[in-house]
């Protein structure tokens, strides 16, 4: 297992442990992790604090080559939000979990040059099904869903 594909899933499955929605996230650069996080959404109340937005927010401010030059790494394929945050500051690489459960905006973020691998974790396909599973209004309300 990738060492920063690990990491996000730990963060996946701290962020479920404290009763939110299990999707993690790291930042890599120069192969040392610079943000981490995770969906945070109920814990915080908040509207856009998903795992990559979480992981942004943790790495803080940063020269715009800094996150040029780095990997996000996230156990869920990344929605639109997060996507555009990705493109916003420029970072070329995205390591993804998994696909089968969400499929977000890899095709966007493709047509703006940036490389997606999607590695089909079974880890993380795990976690996303049982949760969604047990708590289908709570998902639905996360990805803006009626």
């Amino acid at each position: 297992m990738d060492p920063f594909m690990q990491a996000a899933i730990d963060e996946a499955r701290l962020g479920r442990a404290e009763g939110g929605i299990p999707i993690g996230s790291v930042i890599v650069h120069e192969g040392r992790i610079i943000g981490r996080g995770h969906n945070r959404r109920v814990q915080q109340g908040s509207a856009i604090l998903h795992g990559e937005m979480d992981a942004l927010e943790n790495a803080g401010r940063l020269p715009a080559r800094i996150y040029k030059a780095s990997v996000i790494y996230t156990t869920l394929s990344p929605c639109p939000m997060c996507s555009g945050a990705i493109a916003l500051y420029g970072i070329p690489t995205v390591v993804v979990g998994e696909n089968q459960t969400f499929m977000g905006e890899e095709d966007w973020l493709r047509s703006r040059g940036v490389s997606v691998k999607v590695l089909q974790d079974e880890t993380c396909v795990h976690l996303m099904r049982d949760f969604i599973a047990a708590e289908p209004q709570l998902w639905n309300e996360d990805i803006g869903e009626p």
